[in-house]
């Protein structure tokens, strides 16, 4: 099974998935070997402490630094984590998803609520417009994306 597929079915739960968008990657990089390109960017699935260590090195930002900041506003990620609705569209600037850092989190009973279902997704994007924000789902609940690992 791919590794996106996996993670967002909640079989890598020691991962961390991450999107960067075209426009801050640039023409010349070469991460399309590392992850699985998609029509806006890359999305890479990485060992959860190498995985924030890239997501530091590709935005500036320490991983759980932004997951804090933006999972007080929520909006709209794509099942495939490949972008979003930034929770602020419609105010008439431009609304392009920058990045995405999503990681899962197993079914913990003892919490109740959403995590008593299942294994948890949780994703945060950053918008151009400076909003970050948060969605969280039940692995595999949503739409599989139909992107594959070259």
């Amino acid at each position: 099974m791919e590794k996106l597929q996996a993670f967002l079915a909640g079989e890598r739960l020691d991962d961390v998935a991450i999107y960067i968008d075209d426009g801050l990657l640039g023409d010349d990089h070469s991460l399309g070997d590392a992850g699985t390109a998609v029509d806006t960017g890359i999305v890479l699935v990485v060992p959860g402490e190498a995985g924030r260590n890239a997501f530091q090195q590709a935005t500036g930002i320490g991983a759980m630094e932004f997951a804090k900041e933006a999972m007080d506003r929520d909006g709209e990620i794509e099942a495939a984590l490949d972008g979003g609705v930034c929770p602020a569209d419609g105010d008439g600037a431009e609304h392009t998803i920058e990045f995405v850092l999503s990681f899962a989190e197993a079914q913990n009973e003892e919490v109740g609520g959403l995590y008593e279902e299942g294994d948890v997704i949780h994703a945060y994007a950053h918008c151009s417009c400076g909003v970050n924000f948060s969605q969280k789902w039940l692995a595999g609940s949503r739409e599989r994306p139909t992107h594959t690992d070259d």
